[in-house]
This record gives C-alpha cells, structure tokens and sequence, in this order.
C-alpha cells in the first residue's frame, strides 16, 4: 500500500510538472525566467512568464515528486513513512478540493488513505515484522 501511494504521488507531481512545461506550453518562457525577466513580478499583475514560472517549475509538482520518491525511498528500506505525511497531504488536498474541484485530488485521497493504511499495518506487525515504529 505504501509502495502505490508513492508511485501515485510521484506520477501526480511528475505529470504536474511535465504537462505544465508541456501541454500548457509553460517551457516557452524559459528565456524570460533565465534572464531574470521575473525579478520585478509583481503578484498582483503576474505577467504569462510569471504565471507560466508558478505554473510549473514554482508549482506544488516538484514537492510532490520529492514526497513521492522519499515514500518509496523509505519503502525499499522497509521503513515506514510518518503518519503526518499523509495527514498533510491530506489536509492540503481536502483545500485543493474545495477551491479547485476539477483536479485530480481524489488521487491524493487514495494515496493518503493508502499511506495511513499501510502505516497503520506496520504498526501493528512491529518490528518484529521488520518495520520499525513510529
């Protein structure tokens, strides 16, 4: 259960980032981003770079795939991730939902209730079945 809740927020991070860079064509600004065309943005006047920069490499993608990659890190060594990483996700996707209901935040959902699951699991067998607790 662990193992797919980091594969499915790994995926949901990386094709964030990808189809932003991609799909919504974000990548194109890249020469204004580089050159320091940003430096001045201000929030409430963001320009198509500025919100093509949050869009994408500014976005919450690339946190994600670090969050992923640390579950199935974690995983591999037989240990087991803190509950408050689902818990924050959750919480995070439970705001997502609310203020963007067109997202893929039912994935987070599973992959929240699957890292609580297998966290609950690993408790219970503890460290006699390997996993630490904790």
């Amino acid at each position: 259960m662990i193992k797919w809740a980091g594969w499915i927020i790994t995926l949901c991070g990386t094709g964030h980032t990808l189809g932003a860079l991609t799909v919504e064509r974000a990548a194109r600004h890249a020469g204004t981003w580089f050159s320091g065309g940003l430096w001045s943005e201000d929030f409430t006047d963001m320009s198509p770079a500025g919100s093509a920069y949050w869009l994408s490499l500014a976005s919450f993608g690339i946190p994600l795939i670090l969050i992923g990659l640390t579950v199935l890190w974690l995983d591999r060594r037989g240990l087991t991730p803190p509950a408050f990483i689902a818990w924050t996700l959750g919480g995070w996707t439970v705001v997502d939902a609310v203020v963007l209901p067109f997202t893929p935040w039912p994935l987070f959902v599973l992959a929240c209730v699957l890292l609580l699951i297998g966290a609950r699991r690993a408790h219970r067998a503890g460290p006699e079945a390997g996993f630490p607790r904790g």
